[in-house]
């Protein structure tokens, strides 16, 4: 069974296209939904704002040559998913 909290588990896990296409099938059973609205407007504006992000720094993890770096690198990948 679909709900709410096993998006939520799944988006908490890191699976946020899991995530969102449950939250999506909750919605069309149910459009006053407004936690699942939320969720997919979040998921959704994150997909937009990463799609060159990913890239520029799939890039620079390629190309890290020092420990000051991967730190860099480290802290980027805590914002992104906190």
């Amino acid at each position: 069974m679909k709900t709410l909290t096993l998006a939520n588990i799944y988006e908490l896990q890191g699976l946020k296209e899991e995530a969102l296409e449950i939250y999506k099938e909750i919605l069309k059973k149910d459009s006053s939904k407004n936690d699942a609205k939320i969720a997919i407007k979040r998921l959704s504006g994150m997909r937009k704002d990463f799609l060159n992000v990913n890239t520029q720094m799939k890039d620079f993890f390629l190309k890290l040559d020092s420990d000051v770096e991967f730190i860099e690198f480290e802290r980027w990948l805590l914002k992104l998913w906190n």
